[in-house]
């Protein structure tokens, strides 16, 4: 698999996001649309998606502790590199959230959208199972130390509030009833997956012109220690660990991709809105998730092809 063959199969991603940041700045239709639309793919588009891969994965329970076991280990050492360097670096508390949140969050839509494309529906499938790994440890994780960063006062609480955020997330509730449908054996219900398909399929574009209708271009002009160390975790340290970890625990060719897609991924959109809600540098978070993204188009190929050479093909 060469660079120009990967940046080929995935440059359709990539024109989508500009044309959502394009549209929304252009006032096409409207504000007010694009944020009904970021609820329209929260609530429904997603979850269908994710349902439908879940409950028809053939799901191994050896690949699911393997996989947790690369993928959380790749999350854990970006967050823990974060959190060291910021210190280290003597930035305060709020840019130092922004950071671990720089380093250790993924944007599940790119990913999702990426392994699609080049991978097909094996690799959709070996994403959204690489999705109900991360969500739920990623959340449980970032929140808290935002909360122990740029606390105000007490934390009573806190937890209760998160697992409560969890128990009603929909992408969560998507995946825990499609692996739990799966695990009955059932197979597919006619009309209702049917449905779940074509509705799934109208996803992922949709989700990919509000990541970049969400972009904020005007937001850029941040200190450059913070963004770089935010870089080099995301870009490096997190895909790096993981495909060590992949190769330990003998992962193939596609399910070490995949694993990768989420390391190299740049940070969620949402990272955005917590930094904003919990005390974080909102505008150094802005400038973080757009730099990233942008950059992604870059990284995940090399992160790809990083993959590639080490299983010698």
């Amino acid at each position: 698999m060469s660079l120009t063959a990967i940046l080929v199969s995935i440059a359709p991603v990539f024109l989508i996001i500009v044309l959502g940041y394009l549209l929304r700045r252009g006032g096409i239709p409207n504000v007010e649309f694009w944020n009904l639309n970021d609820k329209l793919v929260y609530w429904v588009l997603m979850p269908c998606l994710l349902f439908h891969k879940t409950s028809t994965l053939e799901i191994s329970f050896d690949l699911v502790g393997s996989y947790a076991i690369v993928i959380l280990g790749g999350f854990f050492a970006a967050l823990t590199y974060g959190l060291i360097t910021a210190r280290v670096a003597g930035l305060p508390n709020d840019s130092a959230s922004s950071v671990m949140q720089g380093v250790a969050r993924h944007n599940t839509f790119i990913a999702l959208s990426v392994a699609e494309r080049v991978f097909g529906a094996p690799g959709l499938s070996l994403a959204a199972l690489a999705t109900a790994v991360l969500i739920p440890v990623t959340n449980l994780s970032v929140v808290p130390l935002m909360v122990v960063l740029n606390r105000k006062g007490g934390t009573k609480g806190i937890f209760g509030a998160i697992l409560r955020d969890l128990a009603r997330n929909p992408l969560i509730l998507a995946v825990g009833s499609g692996v739990g449908f799966n695990l009955t054996g059932l197979g597919e219900i006619p009309v209702l997956h049917q449905t779940l398909q074509v509705i799934g399929n109208a996803a992922l574009p949709i989700v990919l012109m509000c990541v970049g209708a969400n972009l904020r271009l005007r937001a850029m002009q941040a200190s450059a220690l913070p963004l770089a160390l935010s870089i080099v975790g995301k870009f490096l340290i997190f895909p790096v660990i993981v495909v060590v970890l992949a190769r330990l625990m003998g992962l193939s060719e596609l399910e070490t991709m995949i694993a990768v897609l989420f390391g190299a991924a740049p940070t969620a959109s949402a990272a955005y809105t917590l930094a904003r809600q919990m005390g974080g540098d909102a505008p150094l978070m802005a400038a973080i998730t757009t730099i990233q993204t942008a950059l992604a188009f870059i990284s995940l190929p090399v992160s790809m092809l990083l993959v590639s050479w080490t299983f010698g093909s």
